[in-house]
């Protein structure tokens, strides 16, 4: 854990603010909801994923969507790649997904894109140094809220993801989503 050297007093409620700066930078807007842990006399406040809590059966799904599909399989919940399974996994797991890709999300609209036949490819994260020409982004969506996406990519020179795989990367979205439900 990194000290900021900020301090804060508790109010009569027992409300403690959160800087400006530090809700920025951790990406915290208003509403998220926050974990709270605790050991012995320290207080860690974590943003929560309801994906994340389901690690297994969400790293299995990817693995799964992966090995059905032959693509790049990737879920994330509405801050980060959770879990990437397939040949360039490692250039995404455990990164901060695009804003592009938040925008995506907030509208709760399934994204497919073929370079090939034109589309505009969305950058799943900031950095990603992979060069993606197809993609399907199937958001997950569970009593109205968004808690993430299913996503599966090409780096093949003129792929197109099929109908097969795009109706596999909603199949798992929707089981995803029916565990909150």
């Amino acid at each position: 854990m990194k000290a900021t050297g900020i301090v804060r007093r508790i109010d009569e409620l027992g409300r403690v603010v959160i800087p400006k700066e530090i809700r920025r930078t951790l990406r915290i807007k208003d509403g998220d909801p926050l974990e709270i842990f605790t050991e012995r006399d320290e207080l860690m406040l974590k943003k929560y994923s309801p994906i994340a809590t389901l690690e297994k059966f969400s790293e299995g799904s990817t693995k799964s969507l992966n090995d059905l599909s032959g693509y790049l399989a990737l879920l994330c919940d509405t801050d980060e790649i959770l879990y990437a399974a397939g040949d360039g996994r490692k250039e995404f797991a455990k990164k901060l997904i695009s804003d592009e890709l938040g925008r995506i999300l907030k509208e709760r609209r399934s994204y497919l894109a073929n370079r090939a036949e034109g589309g505009d490819i969305v950058p799943i994260t900031a950095d990603a140094g992979v060069d993606v020409t197809a993609q399907v982004i199937v958001p997950i969506v569970a009593g109205g809220d968004c808690l993430g996406a299913v996503s599966l990519l090409s780096t093949e020179e003129g792929a197109r993801i099929e109908p097969g795989a795009v109706q596999l990367c909603r199949l798992t979205a929707d089981i995803l989503a029916s565990q909150f439900e």
